[in-house]
């Protein structure tokens, strides 16, 4: 059949009606013309057929990208680079440690450098797994951002506990932090119908408030503060569907808010606490 003749009889390329369309895509069976028609290891392709497979690789991609929790890894990151800092005399637990007098003399960095540090092996070992099963689970539904802002929230809110029930006390760890997570975590439960005491994050919210108030030199004000803020925080965060730009923005200025609300706040009761 000539080209004059596929025109005729109607046989044209679903892309350019012009054309004649000698070929078929072999996978939705369009006619397409000779300029359209894409090499196949059997016969040829349409370009929309032809770019499924990219697409297809495109979104596993994005897939993966959404599974690795990268703001998690991350704040481990920080908290093992911390630690080895305190191995070499880089970092030392006298000049960035939680204390009271300190952060009255104008140390406030101490409410949020405390948060890294970490007395042995085993304190930083179950503060990380903790810190990296919790940031996983939360990460994904939540986004690295509103993550991070989170988990701030329950820093900045364990150092205020911290302060207001043991200001004389040196105190550092990622506890407040973490108990943080687990209070956004319940709420996240909460928020999809599952009665969040029944689950085993509230097994684990009640193992570690028995934890904290059976053994010695733990810092009581530093785990209630981070699971009361990561309380709030959580609930702020999950009140905004991922993917919504406007909705993350007003989350993330929020956030900001919060962490910034709880900041000035531990040094105002530092200051009040040490006149």
């Amino acid at each position: 059949m000539s080209n004059a003749q596929d025109v005729a009889s109607g046989r044209v390329c679903y892309r350019h009606p012009d054309r004649p369309a000698p070929l078929a895509c072999t996978r939705c069976g369009r006619p397409i013309c000779l300029d359209d028609a894409i090499d196949a290891p059997v016969g040829f392709l349409c370009p929309e057929d032809a770019q499924v497979p990219k697409r297809q690789q495109q979104a596993a991609r994005s897939v993966a990208r959404m599974d690795r929790p990268l703001a998690t890894s991350w704040l481990l990151g920080l908290v093992v680079v911390a630690y080895l800092g305190q191995q070499f005399g880089l970092v030392t637990i006298r000049e960035w440690a939680l204390f009271g007098p300190a952060v009255a003399a104008g140390e406030w960095y101490r409410v949020l450098t405390s948060g890294f540090l970490h007395i042995n092996l085993l304190h930083i070992a179950f503060n990380g797994y903790l810190l990296y099963q919790l940031g996983r689970m939360l990460e994904n539904p939540l986004g690295s951002s509103r993550l991070v802002a989170v988990y701030l929230a329950g820093l900045f809110g364990g150092s205020a506990g911290a302060l207001l029930l043991s200001y004389d006390a040196v105190t550092i760890g990622a506890s407040g932090a973490v108990f943080g997570l687990m209070g956004a975590a319940m709420v996240g439960l909460r928020k999809v119908g599952v009665n969040p005491w029944t689950s085993q994050i509230g097994g684990l919210v009640i193992i570690n408030l028995v934890f904290t108030f059976v053994i010695s030199n733990v810092s009581v004000g530093g785990h209630l503060g981070g699971l009361v803020a990561g309380a709030v925080a959580g609930w702020a965060a999950f009140r905004v569907e991922r993917g919504d730009p406007t909705g993350h923005l007003t989350w993330v200025v929020t956030a900001a808010m919060l962490a910034l609300a709880i900041g000035v706040g531990v040094v105002g009761w530092s200051l009040g606490l040490g006149l």
